[in-house]
């Protein structure tokens, strides 16, 4: 089954280079962006946009399948889940990054040791 649109957890982000990402919040289909499982158990309707009317920036269309879906749709499903793994491995370090180059920014902003060195006593 295509990725279910109207489901409440389906979730479509575009970049601003274009790429767009489409998942199912809850993870439960392995074979996104092409597939939602059959029959998922967690499908509910998207009720928050019920007769709204969308303009230009609405979902672009979903990438065609890969050869083999069909065959093969395990081995793709473990191969997503590996990258997937892979990603989720180095986010903690990223994040570790960003936080102490903040920090240094920050030391830096209100004068750091120079500015300790040199303050004003009162």
């Amino acid at each position: 089954m295509p990725m279910r649109q109207d489901c409440k957890f389906f979730e479509s982000r575009t970049y601003r280079n274009g790429e767009t990402v489409r998942k199912c919040d809850l993870d439960l289909a392995p074979e996104a962006p092409w597939r939602c499982p059959d029959g998922c158990p967690a499908f509910q309707p998207r009720l928050a946009d019920v007769n709204w009317s969308h303009g230009s920036l609405i979902t672009p269309v979903t990438p065609d399948e890969p050869p083999g879906l069909d065959e093969r749709g395990d081995e793709i499903a473990a191969l997503l889940d590996a990258a997937e793994d892979i990603v989720n491995a180095a986010a903690p370090d990223a994040l570790r990054e960003v936080e102490a180059e903040r920090t240094r920014s920050a030391r830096r902003a209100d004068g750091g040791r120079w500015r300790r060195l040199f303050r004003r006593r009162r």
